[in-house]
């Protein structure tokens, strides 16, 4: 079997509700094997993270990650994806790092817009500036057409940046103002403590919290995860291992059942919004598995092509 290697020229065949059909049907497969390993020296991590499904074949993901690079002029995140085949283990394919993070992380934050925000949503605040922003202004884009977007950033300048490559995008530097008049609120930055209230948010808004993937990581507080019904991508790669969710269970603020569901309860009736007032909250956890489903995805679109 030859080894197809896929480059980040790929992206022109990919499309983001397909993706998002993609992720779902995965989960309908048997539930994945996963393991992560995640070793850290200072505020750097090496993480890697394996995946196998019964009927998709097995994938190994290796993420570098140094916040510090930026102020180098080099990417935060680095690494490396293979896939293999699930009839014999031979090495599939070597996928660009970048193209499967980019489609994975956006995707698995849409797949979860989709059943939980409300389909009418007209204002959409994005929460951070960085790479995984403009993925977001993106993904959200293909779902909501009909929104506008509003991004904040810490540092104001990269908000401006980002906004004016975008149509119907405008930065915004009042944090509560454009939380409080948002419909859906997603969060991408590198925060160890909360930069989201609860107490900001109106009635029927959808919370999408992405940044946070290390245990002392949080982007939201004890309020939101209080006012909203809370849902994860993966109960197995988020509640002991992620701060937004590891931290207020050991103190007590929530509970494991309060995690009402993750995307293998996609088939029944748990995973879904039950009135237009009420507030979701999805962490984005991540996890080999998504890799696996959005890896699959985009060499299925790239033979197709």
């Amino acid at each position: 079997m030859s080894v197809v290697i896929v480059a980040a020229e790929a992206e022109a065949r990919l499309d983001w509700l397909a993706l998002t059909d993609a992720l779902e049907a995965g989960h309908h497969l048997p539930k994945a094997e996963i393991g992560d390993t995640f070793l850290y020296r200072g505020g750097d991590t090496l993480l890697s993270r394996a995946a196998w499904i019964d009927g998709m074949g097995m994938l190994v993901k290796t993420a570098t990650i140094f916040p510090g690079n930026a102020t180098r002029g080099a990417a935060a995140i680095n690494g490396g994806v293979t896939l293999y085949s699930d009839a014999d283990g031979t090495l599939e394919a070597i996928l660009d790092f970048h193209l499967v993070t980019k489609w994975k992380t956006a995707g698995d934050s849409l797949l979860a817009a989709r059943k939980l925000a409300r389909p009418d949503s007209g204002t959409i605040l994005i929460v951070g500036a960085g790479t995984v922003a403009r993925s977001l202004r993106e993904a959200y884009g293909a779902a909501f057409p009909q929104a506008r977007f509003r991004i904040w950033n810490r540092s104001p300048d990269p908000a401006m940046r980002l906004a004016a490559q975008f149509p119907d995008t405008e930065a915004v530097q009042d944090l509560e103002g454009a939380v409080g008049a948002a419909d859906i609120v997603t969060c991408a930055t590198m925060s160890t403590t909360p930069v989201i209230q609860g107490a900001w948010l109106r009635p029927g808004t959808h919370v999408d919290l992405i940044g946070a993937y290390r245990p002392d990581m949080r982007e939201a507080d004890d309020d939101v995860l209080r006012r909203g019904r809370l849902f994860v991508d993966a109960r197995d790669t988020t509640l002991g291992h992620i701060g937004e969710v590891k931290i207020p269970l050991e103190a007590g603020v929530i509970a494991e059942p309060d995690v009402l569901g993750d995307y293998y309860d996609l088939s029944g009736e748990v995973f879904a919004r039950t009135s237009d007032d009420e507030i979701t909250v999805f962490k984005n956890g991540g996890g080999a598995h998504l890799d696996l489903m959005c890896a699959r995805y985009i060499l299925g679109a790239v033979q197709s092509g």
